[in-house]
């Protein structure tokens, strides 16, 4: 019976152990919100909070990305921040995430391809 079972350090089961409980963490708490989200008691105040969290992942996300300094440099030139500037532009003409991100991307790769 033990010829069956692989090698296994006591260190690589921690690990692996380590991986199986954080799997199962995060699709509990993904797959728990998303199936009991209707029937859980949550304050008017938390859901109305809840809402803007997709929106400010995804400006932690973006902010850093455009933004044209980094820690311990001056400021410098970058396409990025022009695209995202067109983004917004389109953002606020259209009010459509479609347009944001083709405009966006496009005007990304159009003035890599012009600066280079």
């Amino acid at each position: 019976m033990a010829d069956l079972l692989p090698d296994v350090s006591s260190h690589e089961f921690y690990v692996y152990a380590a991986i199986a409980l954080l799997t199962l963490c995060s699709i509990v708490t993904r797959a728990g919100f998303a199936v009991f989200g209707d029937y859980l008691p949550l304050p008017d105040g938390l859901r109305r909070a809840l809402r803007f969290a997709p929106v400010a992942a995804l400006t932690a996300i973006i902010v850093p990305e455009v933004l044209p300094w980094a820690p311990g440099e001056g400021p410098r030139f970058d396409v990025r921040l022009l695209a995202a500037v067109v983004a917004v532009l389109v953002y606020f003409r259209t009010r459509s995430a479609v347009l944001v991100i083709i405009s966006g991307m496009l005007a990304l790769w159009g003035l890599r391809w012009l600066v280079g």
